[in-house]
């Protein structure tokens, strides 16, 4: 019995002295507020997003998870970035179907292909500025 009541008030002294020092302050008042946690690894807003960003990118965590605003930031600048880059391909693919289907540039050959020759043009042929 005296053992248990020798660790309870053992017990009591430390959780006293801790909270003393978490809340007097000692010497240098309270302790600050600390800062929120804030997204340690933002997406660069200089340059487009890559694969090294998206894999390297932590969210910190909060009470029940993830912070919202901090993922919906992030997922909307991914979004935004994927549309305008699926657009950007649908550009070129149809610039590259349009150069495909046009006209053919250059002689042709009698046998119906694109043909350029290697032969030296006869005398009257040759082209002038």
């Amino acid at each position: 019995m005296v053992m248990f009541l020798f660790l309870v008030v053992a017990l009591a002294v430390v959780v006293g002295a801790v909270t003393l020092a978490v809340v007097g302050g000692g010497e240098n008042g309270p302790l600050p507020e600390a800062e929120p946690e804030r997204l340690r690894d933002p997406l660069p807003p200089d340059r487009p997003v890559d694969r090294a960003d998206v894999e390297g990118l932590r969210f910190p965590l909060a009470a029940r998870g993830y912070r919202m605003a901090d993922v919906d930031d992030a997922l909307s600048r991914l979004g935004a970035e994927l549309a305008e880059r699926d657009a950007r391909i649908a550009d070129l693919e149809s610039a590259l179907a349009g150069a495909r289907s046009g006209p053919a540039h250059g002689p042709v050959h009698p046998s119906g292909e694109n043909h350029v020759s290697m032969d030296k043009p006869a005398r009257g042929e040759e082209d002038r500025p």
